[in-house]
């Protein structure tokens, strides 16, 4: 329902989940994977919130619309965890979760994603775009070792 993906769509959500890799999301990003979603470091990074992290189902589901409420519950409930996460290693003094749905919606990768940022005073963050290149692996490793490190202890 309400889909734009192109029928030759090469999904980078559903590749990061399965294993696999591409030039920008590599399996060192991914910081927690649960039945239904998947939580990783994403490659594109706002200008003052970097190491943001975006949780996307196991299976592939273009947007709100056609996402399964199980999935739903699953994805909201590691967004709570991963703010936790964020929360407690960047320093940061809140977090801010954003989903987009279809073009109008300002969605651009048709697989249902939600972005978990964290957040800083004053860091004006829903008026600046994201920065132009995508973040090299090795300056996202620090934040996804933190992350993991982090929602691996007891």
């Amino acid at each position: 329902m309400f889909n734009h993906a192109p029928a030759d769509y090469v999904c980078p959500f559903c590749r990061l989940v399965t294993g696999g890799e591409d030039e920008w999301r590599t399996q060192r990003d991914v910081v927690r994977r649960v039945e239904l979603a998947t939580a990783f470091v994403s490659p594109r990074w706002w200008p003052k919130n970097h190491g943001h992290v975006m949780i996307v189902p196991n299976a592939h589901y273009e947007n709100l619309y056609d996402l399964p409420s199980r999935y739903g519950h699953a994805i909201h409930d590691l967004a709570r965890e991963i703010a936790i996460a964020i929360r407690q290693t960047y320093g940061c003094a809140g977090t801010s979760l954003r989903q987009h749905n279809e073009p109008a919606g300002n969605q651009d990768r048709w697989h249902y994603h939600m972005h978990v940022f964290p957040r800083y005073i004053g860091d004006e963050l829903y008026f600046t775009h994201p920065q132009q290149d995508f973040t090299p692996a090795d300056e996202r490793l620090p934040h996804a070792n933190k992350l993991r490190a982090y929602l691996e202890s007891p």
